[in-house]
């Protein structure tokens, strides 16, 4: 029987968990889950080369659908040979549909059943996404697994606007998988159902009977407190197949991929790491750290001891902080480094412990020492 172009392979469950350890088979390479993924909105990690990601121990890279058909357009990048190509990296990728950004970037949407119709959010031109759109927008842009163009629903919203928005985006997944012609490319449906324990099972089961190669839980961390946030993602993994992958999209925050890693979910990601690095806030073993603090200006100790980043092994406190204070752009380069490599190290050690049957242990000694992580 043929492999499809995308699939996992799970080797072990923790005993104590039910956390999954083992493979993500991709046209790329195969790589280790749980995982997490830096996201590389336009074709690139900001401030970091592709041999850096891959220093860090990344697998999967994200990029962003909506942002790269306006710039360069996803035609410029199926002429450079498609994404890996054109930004120099071999390993898998990643592209969301871009339905998160037509929601939430842009004014005076207008939603149909055809599509959306919006401006964009760099010159006001008006554009229009639809899920056959999406898909030949990613399959131009050639990433290993694309994903279904569905309806990020606001938070709070009425049960009777996300059931129809639940309704249409099932409706949308059919259209897009019926669109997609890349036998390369795994295409994976999402579910939603907003925090609606019923509309949650509605859409995984009917996103689950148009059988997608993996399943993405979409919806989340938009602002929901966390126990709405877990209560999201315990009435949605129930109903997705165990022998395909999980991805809960949007997901950077440390308390929060624990969580989803003692649900059974395999795939993160999240800009949060660089983002919030680009701004001075890192990621430590004892909680976050303002590296533009006076109390570093002598501080001649790396950022964590126990870091083995690239950053860590080789700078200081001090040093850092100059940088940063100074607007050097090396600053923003090696704090967006350390918060990556600490969030994927993290990720690796989860792994160890699943293997162990552990993983709850690790995960309550695990927020003992970072605490309430969340970027909401």
């Amino acid at each position: 029987m043929n492999k499809p172009p995308v699939y996992i392979e799970i080797l072990h469950e923790c005993k104590q968990s039910g956390a999954r350890y083992g493979y993500l088979h991709t046209p790329h390479g195969k790589v280790e889950i749980p995982m997490f993924m830096p996201v590389g909105t336009l074709a690139n990690v900001k401030t970091i080369t592709p041999e850096e990601i891959k220093a860090i121990g990344s697998g999967v890279i994200l990029s962003n659908t909506y942002h790269l058909s306006l710039r360069p357009g996803t035609d410029i990048v199926e002429k450079a040979g498609g994404v890996h190509k054109f930004m120099n990296y071999d390993g898998p990728m990643l592209t969301d549909s871009g339905g998160f950004q037509v929601f939430s970037l842009s004014q005076n949407r207008k939603i149909t059943e055809e599509g959306v119709t919006f401006r964009s959010h760099l010159d006001g031109k008006k554009l229009f996404f639809s899920p056959e759109v999406a898909i030949k927008y990613q399959e131009q842009i050639g990433a290993d697994i694309i994903m279904s163009f569905d309806e990020c629903i606001h938070y709070p919203a009425d049960y009777e606007y996300v059931k129809r928005s639940t309704e249409r985006t099932i409706r949308w997944a059919k259209r897009g998988k019926d669109a997609h012609t890349r036998s390369d490319q795994a295409l994976f449906g999402i579910v939603q159902g907003g925090e609606y324990e019923d509309l949650r099972k509605y859409s995984a089961e009917e996103t689950v009977k148009l059988d997608f190669p993996g399943y993405a839980i979409g919806g989340t961390s938009i602002g929901e407190p966390k126990d709405v946030f877990i209560k999201m993602v315990d009435y949605s993994v129930p109903y997705l197949p165990k022998d395909k992958p999980r991805y809960l999209m949007g997901i950077g925050s440390i308390d929060m991929i624990l969580e989803g890693i003692a649900r059974g979910v395999d795939m993160f990601d999240c800009v949060l790491p660089t983002r919030i690095a680009r701004h001075g806030s890192l990621f430590t073993k004892t909680g976050r750290l303002n590296i533009r603090k006076a109390e570093y200006k002598e501080d001649f100790t790396p950022l964590d001891s126990t870091c083995d980043c690239y950053t860590c092994q080789n700078f200081t406190r001090a040093y850092l902080r100059h940088l940063y204070v100074s607007q050097e752009a090396l600053a923003q380069r090696l704090l967006s480094i350390h918060n990556l490599r600490f969030l994927i190290k993290l990720v690796e050690d989860a792994r160890v412990a699943i293997k162990e049957d552990r993983f709850l242990d690790f995960k309550e000694e695990a927020l003992k020492l970072f605490g309430d992580e969340r970027g909401f």
